[in-house]
């Protein structure tokens, strides 16, 4: 058995056991349900705003301390697994998620695969982080288990450069998978070029990370004519990451990238949200809230939770 069969049994058992111990998803907006308090999120209300049906997260991780941290990682979150992100979604009225391997964890993506399986690959895919040199073979094999993507998660120590972009990207595109890149405004300003001639679909994290200038910042110039190619997409993730309650700056951000493009915008909940203290949590409710009040109406809140991440990801429409 090869290394790479032994990864895949081994998330596909871990995920069908846990699958076995998770309860059904039913949504607390269709059951009624009181408050209900999330690990690793702060606050229990459910959001002013209902999603609809089929209402996707697109970003989100698991950690678990059974599983190896890659050598050099610098993020080591305590345990968040999928039956904690089973609460998130009760309050939140989401039945669709994309996970993401984190830096923690380098190419290992088992984890992740089984978080997968256990959450239901029906309504689950993910992005993973796999080697510069990959082989064609293990990236058949991903695209089987629901992977649409690879992260180049550039602010961290780790398996993949920005020369590894033009790189992979081909590769990418030729299963129509897309580059899901987070990096810092000098690296944006350094590899625009490259990015505007990648050929596959890039989707840029957390709002682009601008600083503090905001929408008057070269990073924010660089996004727009990135997005006005038409390949690029900008997940509305990560507000809390540059500012505090009530994110007076993330909500202009997410407004005006909606307004741009709303045809390539998706959003994440970044829960557990790995980079903040176990004390310092945002609330996922409020998180949620920002987003939709940038909606200028329900049709677009549709296309944006529902109809984008089918499309990006490949979930039936």
């Amino acid at each position: 058995m090869t290394r790479e069969d032994a990864m895949t049994r081994r998330a596909l058992l871990a995920g069908a056991a846990a699958t076995a111990a998770l309860p059904p998803l039913a949504t607390a907006w269709a059951e009624g349900r009181g408050e209900e308090a999330v690990r690793w999120s702060t606050g229990t209300a459910r959001p002013a705003a209902k999603a609809p049906a089929n209402a996707t997260d697109c970003h989100f991780h698991t950690y678990d301390s059974r599983y190896p941290t890659a050598p050099g990682a610098t993020l080591t979150p305590p345990d968040a697994l999928p039956e904690d992100y089973r609460t998130l979604q009760r309050r939140l009225g989401t039945t669709r998620g994309v996970l993401v391997t984190p830096s923690t964890y380098g190419t290992d993506n088992s984890l992740q695969l089984a978080s997968l399986q256990a959450l239901g690959p029906d309504n689950f895919r993910m992005v993973a982080v796999v080697a510069e040199d990959v082989a064609d073979a293990e990236l058949k094999r991903l695209d089987a288990l629901g992977v649409r993507g690879v992260r180049f998660n550039l602010p961290f120590p780790g398996p993949l450069s920005i020369s590894s972009l033009q790189k992979l990207s081909p590769r990418l595109a030729a299963l129509g998978w897309h580059c899901e890149i987070n990096m810092r405004p000098q690296q944006l300003a350094e590899t625009q070029d490259l990015l505007m001639a990648l050929p596959s679909r890039i989707v840029i994290d957390h709002l682009g990370a601008l600083p503090a200038e905001g929408l008057e910042s070269a990073s924010y110039a660089i996004i727009r004519r990135l997005l006005d190619k038409g390949k690029t997409w900008v997940k509305l993730s990560g507000a809390y990451l540059t500012s505090r309650s009530p994110y007076i700056q993330s909500a202009a951000i997410t407004a005006a990238y909606v307004r741009a493009a709303p045809e390539r915008m998706v959003w994440g909940s970044d829960w557990p949200h790995p980079t903040r203290k176990p004390d310092d949590k945002p609330d996922d409710a409020e998180l949620f809230d920002l987003m939709a009040q940038a909606m200028p109406d329900e049709a677009t809140l549709h296309r944006i939770l529902v109809d984008n991440p089918a499309d990006l990801y490949g979930f039936p429409k």
